[in-house]
């Protein structure tokens, strides 16, 4: 049986909103995971998120109250020792889209999970290339973007970097569809396919809310009955993060050198004013306390 697809552990770095997505769906799909944060605080926020999820899932019935526990079950907060990373076939990183973090987080991971590992990386824009250079086993590195939130979204974009080996991206296409999601594989190039579409409509809308073309409300809802969006743009950028919509343009920007990605300046406004969608309250719209 292929390393990604059999039963030895899975490590999942950073419990923020998508690690803690992370580390329920292997957890739901049966799979040990051993979740780990630098901060104490953002482990337990990370824990309480899984667990509200999966009672949101009881309620719907969607998930048995009996799986609710046994998925809790499988994950084992904290550092993790020796011992156990040992053990690990697959590591996920899911910390802020910082390269020279995530270039340490590969570094520690490489030294210390088995050779035949495959190291992952949720980056919704980063290069996998560049990551891979930080570790000495590049074919073993491979970009697993999952979308947001990710127990309900279905993609998972196989970024495949210079050096990453057709095993290792056999391998991980086959866990995500153990996952129950669906793989598509896709070149290691700036915001590779989802977020190079997806950025410059939200910095778009930025822009004309910005030039006074419309209201934010207005704005949305040309997007969702117009265009039959489930959700307009500005309204999905509240969701992602206006923080992590601005670094993913700069990425675009500073790969491509070209204009058309040039972020949109209320962006860098809202940024720093500290409002960056609902994890702060308010972005584009505002957010009642959850």
């Amino acid at each position: 049986m292929a390393v990604a697809t059999a039963t030895r552990p899975v490590l999942v770095v950073g419990a923020g909103t998508m690690g803690s997505g992370i580390a329920q769906v292997f957890a739901a799909s049966g799979r040990t995971v051993l979740l780990s944060d630098a901060d104490d605080a953002g482990l337990t926020r990370g824990l309480g998120a899984i667990e509200k999820s999966l009672e949101r899932l009881v309620k719907k019935g969607a998930l048995a109250a009996d799986a609710k526990r046994s998925t809790l079950d499988r994950i084992r907060p904290g550092a993790p020792s020796a011992g156990a990373l040992a053990e690990c076939a697959v590591a996920v990183e899911a910390v802020p889209e910082q390269i020279e973090l995530k270039r340490s987080v590969f570094r520690d991971l490489d030294a210390k999970l088995p050779p035949d590992a495959i190291l992952a990386t949720n980056t919704s824009s980063i290069s996998i290339t560049e990551l891979a250079a930080a570790t000495r086993r590049a074919p073993r590195v491979i970009g697993m973007h999952f979308m947001n939130p990710v127990p309900l979204m279905a993609l998972v974009e196989i970024v495949r970097g210079l050096e990453t080996s057709e095993a290792t991206v056999r391998e991980t296409a086959e866990l995500s569809t153990a996952l129950g999601k669906t793989p598509v594989v896709v070149a290691d190039m700036p915001g590779f396919v989802s977020n190079r579409i997806l950025m410059p409509m939200i910095n778009e809308a930025a822009t004309t809310l910005m030039e006074g073309v419309a209201t934010r409300e207005a704005i949305d809802t040309v997007m969702k009955l117009g265009m039959n969006h489930p959700m307009g743009p500005l309204a999905l950028g509240d969701l992602i993060g206006i923080d992590v919509c601005l670094d993913i343009m700069e990425v675009l920007h500073r790969g491509f050198a070209d204009s058309k990605y040039r972020p949109c300046p209320l962006l860098r406004q809202m940024v720093a004013a500290g409002r960056l969608g609902r994890k702060t309250g308010r972005g584009f719209y505002e957010y009642p306390p959850a």
